[in-house]
């Protein structure tokens, strides 16, 4: 029997649909409106697309949204100059600095400069911190994303076994230790992982995100297991993940599209800690 299929489009919507009354609400209390600012450093077509599609979701939701463009040739000091202005702007309450950054500018010292109450992207190291003593955190919105897709098809991690394919801060480390806070047994695999394959197929959630295009293949996955493909590759004109999606969707229980799964969310969970930096 074919998977079933987690919509992240329709998640999302529902997501969105559920801040546009809290923002209302807000707003009819007489609060100031959720003000969210990106800041686009470079002309990165990957990043200029993701920029669009969040400032779209902000007019959509009734975040208040600024774009800030900088050139690729910007000074590092000019740089943090424009994160200390938006650090100090009472109408932005969250700061997301669209990356990768252009060679020659220090990301890290970017990310640290952003207030961390202000980090709606969860990537200031006080947030990180948080999340792995689990305290209240901004948690990354990709992670965040992962958590609200496992919720929706009520699959509680408690006492399964997860394995994440990949170990990145963005979605790799972060997806792992949400998932041990909801208590599952917690499998983190990367490139130097002996016997992937095998490690993949005990997993009743697997989530990848490795950027190798359609690397999980079927006999990778353990029937009826929960399939998160959070890679987003290009295949000639097609976009894929990192899951052969219509190899596995034959053997799983549950599994993501790419696209149509976890980008949505992505940008549905920005939302939400925009919101909740408002609160």
């Amino acid at each position: 029997m074919a998977a079933q299929i987690i919509d992240g489009r329709e998640i999302a919507k529902q997501i969105r649909s559920s801040l546009a009354q809290q923002i209302q609400a807000r707003l009819e209390q007489g609060k100031p409106r959720p003000g969210l600012a990106v800041v686009l450093v470079g002309d990165n077509p990957a990043s200029q697309l993701y920029v669009k599609m969040k400032q779209q979701a902000c007019q959509e939701v009734g975040v208040y949204s600024e774009e800030h463009r900088l050139p690729a040739s910007i000074s590092q000091s000019k740089l943090l100059q424009v994160i200390d202005q938006l650090n100090a702007d009472p109408k932005i309450h969250g700061i997301l600095v669209q990356l990768p950054l252009p060679d020659g500018l220090d990301e890290e010292e970017v990310i640290v400069r952003i207030r961390p109450e202000k980090d709606v992207d969860g990537f200031h190291p006080i947030n990180v911190g948080r999340l792995a003593i689990g305290a209240k955190a901004y948690v990354p919105c990709t992670p965040a994303g992962v958590i609200k897709m496992l919720d929706s098809i009520n699959c509680d991690p408690a006492g399964k076994k997860a394995v994440v394919v990949g170990r990145s801060n963005i979605v790799g480390k972060p997806v792992a230790q949400l998932l041990l806070q909801r208590n599952a047994t917690v499998t983190i695999c990367h490139s130097r992982t002996k016997d992937l394959m095998d490690e993949c197929r005990q997993a009743d959630i697997l989530v990848v995100a490795v950027g190798r295009p359609q690397m999980v293949k079927a006999d990778w996955v353990k029937p009826g297991a929960v399939v998160i493909d959070v890679g987003i590759n290009k295949a000639g004109k097609k976009t894929v993940g990192d899951v052969d999606f219509d190899q596995v969707k034959d053997v799983a229980g549950w599994i993501t599209p790419v696209p149509g799964g976890v980008g949505p969310m992505t940008i549905a969970m920005l939302l939400a800690n925009t919101v909740s930096a408002a609160e």
